[in-house]
């Protein structure tokens, strides 16, 4: 509990810093590259923080110049704070079209090419892929969370079919992420954190040409996923193979290691 506080309380001390020299910067030039620097250096030091050490997997495979679409599973609030800074160069995400009404907040969002979403309307899905499609366009990467939401459980969810449209309408390659290890330090429906390892584990990139149909994209990003994280967790038994076996097992043995 002190450390998830003393996360909180550093991010409370940073929030005005933030205020008093990201937002003006962001609004005067129109550029959010110091706001997004600042936000992800507060990203890895509020981990830090809370005692959670990071280790990652083939990340070093990426190419930093290419343009890519990253899909993870997601079991906890620790996931975006943990995967975001480590996505080469700036990425955007889906975020609540409730949140870009606010003022300040909003205004920067929308110069951050943050992408509003509203999970109850099915029309207003076929819109924010819309935007997400123009804002790869533009050469950002975009970081979504499949499932939608947070498992209870550590296993995958159904997957939404709206990042798997943006994907063949964009044509570019897909990166499937598996995170392991949060569902322990942070799980869904509880405030504190506990220190240990979260792994992270980049799979190799599906190139567009491979996608298959959509359905066939899906079953392809969820079998990868699925093959990195701890046994316990997994709903197929084989193991792909552009999926990483040695990195799953080591993400789960580094889950079953992780201290209370």
């Amino acid at each position: 509990m002190i450390r998830t506080i003393a996360m909180l309380g550093f991010w409370a001390l940073a929030a005005p810093v933030a205020a008093l020299i990201g937002f003006p910067w962001t609004f005067i030039s129109g550029d959010v590259s110091l706001l997004y620097r600042m936000f992800m250096i507060g990203c890895r030091s509020g981990v830090r923080l809370t005692g959670v050490r990071v280790e990652t997997v083939g990340l070093e495979k990426l190419d930093p110049a290419r343009t890519y679409i990253f899909m993870s599973n997601h079991v906890s609030n620790l996931d975006p704070p943990i995967i975001t800074p480590l996505i080469p160069k700036r990425t955007s995400v889906m975020v609540k079209k409730e949140l870009l009404s606010y003022p300040i907040l909003g205004r920067a969002m929308r110069i951050g090419s943050m992408v509003p979403v509203d999970r109850g309307n099915r029309d207003a899905g076929i819109e924010s892929v819309r935007i997400a499609k123009q804002v790869v366009q533009q050469g950002l990467n975009m970081t979504i969370y499949v499932e939608g939401h947070r498992s209870f459980d550590g296993k995958l969810l159904p997957f939404k079919k709206g990042p798997f449209y943006l994907a063949v309408e964009c044509g570019v390659p897909v990166v499937p992420i598996t995170i392991a290890g949060t569902h322990y330090l942070m799980p869904k429906g509880r405030f504190a954190i506990r220190p240990g390892t979260a792994t992270v584990i980049f799979h190799p990139p599906i190139e567009p040409a491979n996608f298959g149909s959509r359905e066939c994209l899906m079953e392809k990003v969820r079998t990868v996923i699925d093959s990195g994280l701890p046994e316990e967790f997994r709903q197929s038994a084989s193991v792909p193979q552009n999926a990483s076996p040695p990195a799953a097992r080591q993400a789960a043995g580094h889950e079953r290691g992780a201290p209370a």
